[in-house]
């Protein structure tokens, strides 16, 4: 039990870096954490009773400067945000179509300090 603790604060040090990263000085405190939790939420698809599909693929279009600065950095930020998703998910009862990814993109075209986050319901790839 004390070891899930422990990589669960090492992974909530990794959200608040990269939140430093993800965050420029001129954009409004809202971490790009709860923009991923708040995509999931307002494109859930309700199923049925027991069973709502959540978006699964993301997208965060970075501008130039914070996308090379994120390349750089040893310590990847997707994998953190994954966990954020799948475990705000099982808070909530979701379900995913595949498995849950999140890509970190150069934003075509940007000079502004902002970035976008784009989601959509993926499902799993079969075998050929």
């Amino acid at each position: 039990m004390k070891l899930f603790r422990t990589i669960e604060g090492v992974m909530e040090r990794w959200v608040t870096n990269a939140r430093g990263y993800l965050l420029p000085a001129k954009q409004q405190p809202v971490e790009v954490v709860a923009i991923l939790l708040r995509q999931c939420d307002d494109n859930a698809l309700i199923l049925g009773r027991q069973h709502i599909v959540a978006p699964n693929a993301f997208v965060i279009e970075l501008p130039p400067d914070i996308h090379r600065q994120l390349s750089d950095n040893p310590v990847p930020v997707a994998p953190v945000l994954v966990h954020q998703v799948c475990r705000h998910a099982a808070e909530h009862g979701y379900t995913f179509a595949g498995p849950v990814a999140v890509d970190l993109r150069l934003a075509p075209g940007v000079t502004s300090a902002r970035f976008r986050v784009h989601s959509r319901i993926s499902p799993a790839r079969g075998r050929p």
